[in-house]
């Protein structure tokens, strides 16, 4: 079977999935009960489901995502405010395709990181470009960007993936040039794709921290008036689980 013409085609096809399943097809007992049509069915169906996980490879290795989350193992029963309902909308994606913005705000260590990752791995896994950043270390790279040539091809990355999460937002206040590098790539994105924001701060003081009062506005304006909007509350869950582990070793000693 490994001489095979037909496998010699769908290797030099580039037809790798077929080219197993053939080879797999031909060694089953099985397969000796199917038609034509069947084999030729089963053999697309390798080819097209290995050709999806070639794309989701690469869309997950392009997307940097911070956190290894999904929207099915996000905890719902952790007291911190997150609408069940109103998430698996969001995980559905049809905001992406409208085009619209999320904000995700909350004090440290309630999951807001995760919760954007988990929107983004299903953002990879329903084909669609993802691009992640924490925003005090994108700061820098743009710094950097702009004074060895890169920064308009970095803003124009920034510009092109369907959804960027920009997350950590308002650690500290925005500088001139911060100010201008987000303006301008939430101007790029603007009714063309999506962004999650992720911050500590309450979206009321986003003006503040961004600074300049006409920035402040051309920014918000462009950021959080199509932007859904999920607000976390409670302790830390980073804290309640630590303090958790603690009370069980403690319970393991004392029994």
């Amino acid at each position: 079977m490994l001489k095979h013409p037909t496998l010699d085609q769908l290797h030099a096809l580039g037809l790798y999935g077929m080219a197993k399943a053939f080879v797999e097809l031909a060694e089953t007992d099985e397969a000796k009960g199917l038609d034509r049509n069947d084999w030729l069915a089963l053999l697309l169906d390798r080819e097209a489901s290995l050709r999806r996980d070639k794309r989701l490879t690469a869309r997950l290795r392009a997307a940097k995502l911070r956190q290894q989350a999904t929207v099915e193992d996000v905890d719902y029963r952790a007291a911190r405010g997150l609408d069940r309902a109103m998430f698996q909308k969001l995980a559905e994606g049809q905001w992406i395709d409208a085009h619209d913005n999320l904000a995700l705000v909350g004090p440290s260590g309630v999951g807001k990181s995760w919760l954007a990752c988990a929107i983004g791995q299903k953002a990879c896994r329903d084909n669609r470009s993802v691009v992640y950043h924490r925003w005090p270390k994108l700061c820098e790279e743009l710094a950097l960007a702009r004074g060895d040539g890169r920064h308009p091809r970095l803003l124009k990355s920034l510009g092109r993936a369907d959804l960027l999460v920009l997350d950590d937002f308002g650690l500290e206040p925005l500088d001139a040039g911060a100010r201008h590098d987000l303006l301008e790539i939430l101007e790029e994105r603007y009714g063309r794709r999506s962004t999650i924001v992720t911050s500590q701060l309450p979206i009321a003081s986003w003006h503040e921290v961004i600074g300049d009062p006409t920035y402040a506005d051309a920014i918000l304006d462009r950021l959080v008036h199509n932007a859904n909007r999920i607000e976390l509350s409670a302790e830390s869950l980073r804290r309640a689980r630590a303090k958790g582990a603690k009370n069980a070793l403690t319970e393991n000693q004392n029994g």
